[in-house]
């Protein structure tokens, strides 16, 4: 099995597929059970599970350890 991708509030990560909006490119809010992430191309916030969100990660972008990097909406 492969081992865990990691991820942390602030991170940036590339899906697998792209969301409707054509962007691939999202940025974690909330890290749990559910792994909450916001478009970087259209702004649009959704949760999956996080074995759902395991299975459709692509890679890790940019890793950050700062939480400040998210914007309040």
């Amino acid at each position: 099995m492969d081992e865990m991708h990691k991820v942390e509030t602030g991170d940036r990560v590339l899906m697998k597929k792209a969301h409707p909006c054509g962007g691939y490119e999202w940025l974690i809010t909330r890290v749990g059970a559910d792994v909450g992430m916001r478009c970087t191309t259209c702004e649009r916030q959704v949760m999956l599970a996080r074995g759902e969100f395991q299975k459709r990660l692509k890679k890790i972008v940019e890793k950050t350890t700062q939480a400040s990097t998210i914007r309040k909406s």
